[in-house]
């Protein structure tokens, strides 16, 4: 059984714009899409519910023992899911900072060598697709490299309803989500077959000791 998290990129609930909490209806259509595939399961990893330090501290900057239970939990379920589905809408060309914020709280190690999926959207036409453009590099960094194909909802609060069922051609809507979605389960599926023949742990291991470690050799003379 594989299991996906769907990161909903929003923690805003009031207006305007309207309806609050828009990227909320995009979340559930990702997690009945991806439910509705056998042997499949996902859940929603929504920041509202999380108790978040302020100021920022990331999970992998406390000891293990005493990270905040939210942080603690979640780090869990990064780490044993097979992918993840990021969605976000668009602020200043870029990603939403309520994403970043929530993903900057986790190490690269927990997403490393499993896919993820870019999914975005607006109340305009553009469908938040320059926040993708951006998301693509972040995602990259973060180790859950995004599969090719992206889903752009333009006008999103017509397309969907509060319970993220498509309101008007669901036929072609739910195919447009399903290319982006199945290629997330297809690498997801195949790096989870590769890793009982080759661990990447031991292929490409995790920086742990110092910043440094990401340095290339030096060209000095000792």
């Amino acid at each position: 059984m594989a299991h996906y998290l769907v990161f909903l990129g929003s923690t805003r609930t009031s207006t305007p714009p309207s309806p609050a909490r828009l990227g909320e209806r995009v979340a559930k259509a990702c997690l009945r899409l991806l439910s509705s595939l056998p042997h499949t399961t996902a859940e929603i990893i929504d920041p509202l519910t999380l108790n978040l330090s302020d100021p920022f501290k990331p999970h992998f900057a406390y000891a293990k023992t005493n990270a905040p239970d939210d942080l603690a939990i979640l780090a869990d379920k990064i780490a044993h899911a097979d992918g993840y589905v990021m969605v976000s809408p668009e602020y200043n060309h870029s990603m939403s900072p309520a994403l970043s914020h929530l993903l900057n709280h986790f190490g690269a190690s927990l997403f490393a060598f499993k896919p993820s999926a870019i999914v975005t959207y607006s109340m305009g036409q553009w469908g938040g697709a320059r926040a993708a453009v951006s998301m693509r590099v972040f995602l990259s960094e973060l180790g859950c490299l995004p599969v090719s194909a992206m889903i752009h909802i333009p006008k999103a609060q017509e397309a969907l309803n509060d319970d993220g069922q498509f309101t008007q051609e669901q036929e072609r809507w739910e195919n447009y989500f399903g290319r982006t979605l199945g290629q997330l389960i297809w690498w997801a599926e195949a790096a989870a077959n590769y890793k009982h023949q080759v661990d990447p742990t031991h292929v490409s291991p995790a920086f742990q000791t110092a910043p440094s470690q990401r340095n290339a050799p030096s060209s000095e003379a000792p």
